[in-house]
């Protein structure tokens, strides 16, 4: 089972739709006796880092979610949920989770977009991403594949854990991690048959370790 975290950050229920559509049994759940048992977390968000931090602390999952990963339990973070399991966020100036190294930034007015128009934020819709290196999650997803966006601000993490990389104005991270944690600036649950296989993927991972 994937157990999906509930810290009140929205956008679960969508992750839960689509792993069920799958066949993966999943369970949204703060508690942390399952969270434990779980094969695999997914930590989804849709929100501000400051009132993400704040619930995520005063339910004590900051550092059951350290524990966890320190244990070598799989997780996939999603939009908000991959922001802030970095250093700190320039949204709410957070300090977050420190899981890996990196900050969040805030996508700059000034950008550009192809056509030499200031970009729109938030960064709303499809944009594909181009691997900077093997990644298992991507197994048989088509390199031409769209994944669905909407964000404000986006992921800088240390350069080793790069694995994705989105145009939007200028180059950005979207996908990065190492095996067994990985972090996603779009929504796989959001993002059609190739976000779908991503989320199966994770899943095959967890079964299999």
């Amino acid at each position: 089972m994937l157990a999906i975290l509930n810290y009140r950050a929205g956008n679960l229920t969508s992750v839960k739709r689509a792993l069920d559509h799958e066949g993966i049994p999943c369970r949204i759940t703060d508690d942390a006796d399952i969270l434990a048992r779980s094969r695999g977390i997914i930590f989804p968000g849709v929100g501000a880092a400051g009132s993400a931090m704040k619930n995520l602390r005063e339910n004590g999952l900051d550092t059951l979610l350290k524990d966890l990963i320190s244990r070598g339990k799989p997780m996939l973070g999603i939009c908000l949920g991959c922001q802030i399991i970095l250093d700190e966020s320039m949204e709410n100036s957070a300090s977050t989770l420190s899981i890996l190294s990196g900050s969040c930034l805030r996508f700059d007015h000034e950008l550009l977009d192809e056509h030499g128009d200031p970009i729109n934020i938030p960064h709303m819709g499809w944009n594909s991403v181009k691997l900077v290196r093997e990644c298992e999650l991507f197994r048989d997803v088509p390199q031409e594949a769209e994944f669905y966006f909407v964000h404000s601000y986006y992921p800088e993490p240390r350069s080793d854990l790069l694995i994705g990389l989105t145009s939007y104005g200028r180059d950005f991270c979207s996908v990065f991690g190492r095996p067994g944690l990985w972090a996603m600036q779009f929504h796989p649950e959001k993002s059609g048959r190739p976000g779908l296989k991503i989320l199966n993927n994770f899943y095959r991972y967890c079964m299999n370790i």
